[in-house]
Protein backbone atom coordinates (compact mmCIF):
# COMPACT_ATOMS: atom_id res chain seq x y z
CA UNK A 1 0.00 0.00 0.00
CA UNK A 2 1.12 3.54 -0.75
CA UNK A 3 0.92 5.67 2.39
CA UNK A 4 0.02 9.35 2.34
CA UNK A 5 -0.55 10.16 5.99
CA UNK A 6 1.70 7.53 7.55
CA UNK A 7 5.41 7.02 6.96
CA UNK A 8 7.06 3.63 7.56
CA UNK A 9 10.81 3.21 7.98
CA UNK A 10 12.96 0.35 9.24
CA UNK A 11 16.26 0.24 11.10
CA UNK A 12 17.40 -3.34 11.47
CA UNK A 13 14.70 -5.17 13.41
CA UNK A 14 13.04 -1.88 14.46
CA UNK A 15 10.18 -0.32 12.49
CA UNK A 16 9.09 3.30 12.92
CA UNK A 17 5.52 4.26 12.06
CA UNK A 18 5.11 8.02 11.86
CA UNK A 19 1.99 10.17 11.70
CA UNK A 20 2.81 12.36 8.72
CA UNK A 21 0.28 15.21 8.71
CA UNK A 22 2.19 17.87 10.65
CA UNK A 23 0.31 20.63 8.80
CA UNK A 24 -2.89 19.30 10.44
CA UNK A 25 -1.31 18.65 13.86
CA UNK A 26 -1.38 14.98 12.83
CA UNK A 27 -5.15 14.85 13.28
CA UNK A 28 -6.74 11.50 12.44
CA UNK A 29 -8.60 11.51 9.13
CA UNK A 30 -10.47 8.62 7.56
CA UNK A 31 -7.46 7.98 5.31
CA UNK A 32 -5.08 8.07 8.27
CA UNK A 33 -7.11 5.41 10.10
CA UNK A 34 -7.11 3.18 7.02
CA UNK A 35 -3.35 3.58 6.70
CA UNK A 36 -2.74 2.76 10.37
CA UNK A 37 -4.60 -0.52 9.90
CA UNK A 38 -2.65 -1.34 6.74
CA UNK A 39 0.71 -0.36 8.25
CA UNK A 40 0.19 -2.46 11.39
CA UNK A 41 -0.78 -5.47 9.30
CA UNK A 42 2.33 -4.98 7.17
CA UNK A 43 4.55 -4.79 10.25
CA UNK A 44 2.89 -7.78 11.90
CA UNK A 45 3.54 -9.91 8.81
CA UNK A 46 7.16 -8.76 8.44
CA UNK A 47 9.28 -11.34 10.27
CA UNK A 48 12.28 -9.00 10.19
CA UNK A 49 10.43 -6.52 12.41
CA UNK A 50 10.79 -7.51 16.07
CA UNK A 51 9.30 -4.30 17.56
CA UNK A 52 8.00 -0.91 16.45
CA UNK A 53 7.85 2.76 17.41
CA UNK A 54 4.77 4.94 16.91
CA UNK A 55 5.70 8.63 16.60
CA UNK A 56 4.84 11.74 14.61
CA UNK A 57 6.34 14.23 12.18
CA UNK A 58 6.92 17.76 13.40
CA UNK A 59 7.44 19.01 16.92
CA UNK A 60 4.05 20.57 17.65
CA UNK A 61 1.84 17.51 17.96
CA UNK A 62 1.96 13.75 18.23
CA UNK A 63 -1.75 13.74 17.36
CA UNK A 64 -4.61 16.02 18.39
CA UNK A 65 -7.36 13.46 17.85
CA UNK A 66 -9.98 13.28 15.13
CA UNK A 67 -9.83 15.67 12.18
CA UNK A 68 -12.84 17.83 13.06
CA UNK A 69 -12.52 19.82 9.82
CA UNK A 70 -13.18 16.61 7.88
CA UNK A 71 -16.16 15.82 10.11
CA UNK A 72 -17.79 19.19 9.42
CA UNK A 73 -19.02 17.97 6.03
CA UNK A 74 -20.08 14.48 7.13
CA UNK A 75 -23.60 13.21 7.48
CA UNK A 76 -24.50 11.37 10.69
CA UNK A 77 -24.35 8.08 8.79
CA UNK A 78 -20.89 8.86 7.41
CA UNK A 79 -19.75 9.79 10.91
CA UNK A 80 -20.94 6.41 12.25
CA UNK A 81 -18.99 4.58 9.56
CA UNK A 82 -15.89 6.63 10.31
CA UNK A 83 -16.31 5.95 14.01
CA UNK A 84 -16.37 2.18 13.37
CA UNK A 85 -13.18 2.54 11.31
CA UNK A 86 -11.49 4.53 14.08
CA UNK A 87 -12.39 1.86 16.66
CA UNK A 88 -10.74 -0.77 14.45
CA UNK A 89 -7.61 1.39 14.24
CA UNK A 90 -7.37 1.92 18.00
CA UNK A 91 -7.99 -1.77 18.62
CA UNK A 92 -5.30 -2.74 16.11
CA UNK A 93 -2.75 -0.60 17.97
CA UNK A 94 -3.79 -2.00 21.35
CA UNK A 95 -3.69 -5.60 20.09
CA UNK A 96 -0.54 -5.37 17.96
CA UNK A 97 1.32 -8.55 19.01
CA UNK A 98 4.86 -7.14 18.93
CA UNK A 99 6.25 -4.50 21.31
CA UNK A 100 4.99 -1.09 20.19
CA UNK A 101 6.36 2.00 21.92
CA UNK A 102 4.95 5.53 21.62
CA UNK A 103 7.46 8.36 21.20
CA UNK A 104 5.38 11.46 21.91
CA UNK A 105 6.71 14.79 20.67
CA UNK A 106 4.07 17.43 21.31
CA UNK A 107 0.34 17.51 21.96
CA UNK A 108 -1.24 14.08 22.48
CA UNK A 109 -4.87 15.02 22.92
CA UNK A 110 -8.08 13.04 22.62
CA UNK A 111 -7.51 10.22 20.16
CA UNK A 112 -3.82 11.11 20.07
CA UNK A 113 -3.52 10.45 23.78
CA UNK A 114 -5.48 7.23 23.29
CA UNK A 115 -3.17 6.03 20.52
CA UNK A 116 -0.25 6.56 22.90
CA UNK A 117 -2.12 4.68 25.65
CA UNK A 118 -2.77 1.79 23.26
CA UNK A 119 0.99 1.31 22.92
CA UNK A 120 3.00 -0.71 25.44
CA UNK A 121 4.53 2.36 27.06
CA UNK A 122 5.28 6.01 26.35
CA UNK A 123 8.51 7.95 25.97
CA UNK A 124 7.78 11.69 25.96
CA UNK A 125 9.64 14.82 25.04
CA UNK A 126 9.70 17.61 27.62
CA UNK A 127 7.36 19.58 25.35
CA UNK A 128 4.72 16.83 25.25
CA UNK A 129 1.27 17.41 26.71
CA UNK A 130 -1.45 14.84 27.28
CA UNK A 131 -5.20 15.15 27.68
CA UNK A 132 -8.59 13.55 27.12
CA UNK A 133 -10.83 16.61 26.58
CA UNK A 134 -13.79 14.77 24.99
CA UNK A 135 -16.36 15.59 27.71
CA UNK A 136 -15.97 19.23 26.72
CA UNK A 137 -17.47 18.26 23.36
CA UNK A 138 -20.26 16.30 25.06
CA UNK A 139 -18.76 12.91 24.20
CA UNK A 140 -16.43 10.53 26.05
CA UNK A 141 -12.99 9.17 25.16
CA UNK A 142 -13.86 6.44 22.68
CA UNK A 143 -10.50 5.09 21.56
CA UNK A 144 -9.84 3.12 24.72
CA UNK A 145 -9.30 6.10 27.00
CA UNK A 146 -11.87 5.17 29.65
CA UNK A 147 -10.42 1.67 29.83
CA UNK A 148 -6.70 2.17 29.34
CA UNK A 149 -6.10 5.31 31.40
CA UNK A 150 -7.42 3.70 34.63
CA UNK A 151 -5.31 0.62 33.97
CA UNK A 152 -2.17 2.72 33.51
CA UNK A 153 -2.48 5.38 36.22
CA UNK A 154 -5.26 4.09 38.50
CA UNK A 155 -9.02 4.58 38.54
CA UNK A 156 -9.40 7.72 40.64
CA UNK A 157 -6.64 9.73 38.96
CA UNK A 158 -8.02 8.69 35.56
CA UNK A 159 -11.49 9.85 36.56
CA UNK A 160 -10.13 13.26 37.49
CA UNK A 161 -8.36 13.69 34.16
CA UNK A 162 -11.32 12.44 32.11
CA UNK A 163 -14.03 14.31 34.06
CA UNK A 164 -12.14 17.62 33.88
CA UNK A 165 -10.61 17.16 30.43
CA UNK A 166 -7.48 18.76 31.86
CA UNK A 167 -4.18 18.72 29.98
CA UNK A 168 -1.09 17.58 31.82
CA UNK A 169 2.57 18.23 31.09
CA UNK A 170 5.15 15.59 30.31
CA UNK A 171 6.56 16.02 33.81
CA UNK A 172 3.18 15.31 35.40
CA UNK A 173 2.64 12.39 33.02
CA UNK A 174 5.89 10.92 34.31
CA UNK A 175 4.96 11.57 37.93
CA UNK A 176 1.65 9.69 37.64
CA UNK A 177 3.10 6.80 35.63
CA UNK A 178 1.63 7.69 32.25
CA UNK A 179 5.07 8.18 30.66
CA UNK A 180 8.04 5.89 31.35
CA UNK A 181 10.66 8.47 30.34
CA UNK A 182 10.78 12.22 29.67
CA UNK A 183 13.69 13.62 27.67
CA UNK A 184 14.61 16.85 25.86
CA UNK A 185 12.81 17.13 22.53
CA UNK A 186 16.00 16.77 20.49
CA UNK A 187 16.83 13.54 22.34
CA UNK A 188 13.43 11.86 21.97
CA UNK A 189 14.21 9.49 19.12
CA UNK A 190 17.75 8.91 20.38
CA UNK A 191 16.37 7.69 23.72
CA UNK A 192 13.59 5.75 22.03
CA UNK A 193 15.95 3.93 19.68
CA UNK A 194 18.32 3.20 22.56
CA UNK A 195 15.51 1.39 24.36
CA UNK A 196 14.32 -0.25 21.15
CA UNK A 197 17.79 -1.69 20.55
CA UNK A 198 17.68 -3.16 24.06
CA UNK A 199 14.33 -4.74 23.22
CA UNK A 200 15.16 -6.06 19.76
CA UNK A 201 18.37 -7.80 20.79
CA UNK A 202 16.07 -10.36 22.41
CA UNK A 203 14.13 -13.24 20.89
CA UNK A 204 11.12 -12.01 18.89
CA UNK A 205 8.94 -15.01 19.74
CA UNK A 206 9.74 -14.44 23.42
CA UNK A 207 8.88 -10.74 23.10
CA UNK A 208 5.49 -11.54 21.60
CA UNK A 209 4.73 -14.18 24.20
CA UNK A 210 5.83 -11.94 27.08
CA UNK A 211 3.50 -9.20 25.79
CA UNK A 212 0.64 -11.69 25.43
CA UNK A 213 1.21 -13.05 28.93
CA UNK A 214 1.29 -9.58 30.51
CA UNK A 215 -1.64 -8.08 28.59
CA UNK A 216 -3.99 -11.03 29.06
CA UNK A 217 -2.75 -12.17 32.45
CA UNK A 218 -3.17 -8.84 34.23
CA UNK A 219 -6.95 -9.15 33.72
CA UNK A 220 -7.14 -12.69 35.18
CA UNK A 221 -7.13 -14.07 38.70
CA UNK A 222 -3.70 -15.37 39.64
CA UNK A 223 -4.25 -19.13 39.24
CA UNK A 224 -5.47 -18.72 35.65
CA UNK A 225 -2.83 -16.08 34.91
CA UNK A 226 -0.04 -18.45 35.96
CA UNK A 227 -1.48 -21.12 33.67
CA UNK A 228 -1.45 -18.57 30.83
CA UNK A 229 2.18 -17.72 31.61
CA UNK A 230 3.11 -21.42 31.45
CA UNK A 231 1.39 -21.73 28.07
CA UNK A 232 3.26 -18.70 26.71
CA UNK A 233 6.54 -20.07 28.08
CA UNK A 234 5.96 -23.40 26.36
CA UNK A 235 5.52 -21.65 23.01
CA UNK A 236 9.08 -20.33 23.39
CA UNK A 237 10.56 -23.58 24.66
CA UNK A 238 10.49 -25.49 21.37
CA UNK A 239 11.68 -22.70 19.05
CA UNK A 240 14.93 -22.51 17.10
CA UNK A 241 15.56 -19.18 18.85
CA UNK A 242 15.54 -20.92 22.23
CA UNK A 243 18.21 -23.35 20.97
CA UNK A 244 20.22 -20.44 19.56
CA UNK A 245 19.98 -18.55 22.85
CA UNK A 246 21.39 -21.46 24.84
CA UNK A 247 24.09 -22.14 22.26
CA UNK A 248 25.16 -18.49 22.15
CA UNK A 249 25.28 -18.34 25.95
CA UNK A 250 27.54 -21.38 26.12
CA UNK A 251 29.74 -20.10 23.28
CA UNK A 252 29.94 -16.65 24.94
CA UNK A 253 28.67 -14.76 21.89
CA UNK A 254 25.64 -12.68 20.97
CA UNK A 255 22.68 -14.74 19.73
CA UNK A 256 21.30 -14.32 16.23
CA UNK A 257 17.53 -14.65 16.50
CA UNK A 258 15.29 -15.33 13.50
CA UNK A 259 11.83 -15.47 15.01
CA UNK A 260 11.28 -19.19 14.64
Amino acid sequence: MQYENIKLTRDGHIAVMTFNRPQAMNAISTQTAREILAALEELEQDDEVFAAVFTAAGDRAFCVGADLKERKTMTREEMKKQRALFVRAFTAVAEFPKPLIAAVNGFALGGGCEFALCCDFIIASEQAAFGLPEVGLAIIPGGGGTQLMPRVIGRNKAKELIFTGRRISAAEAYDIGLANHVVPADKLMEKTMEIMREITKNGPVALRQAKRSINLGVELELHTALALEAECYNVCLTTEDRDEGLLAFNEKRKPVYKGR
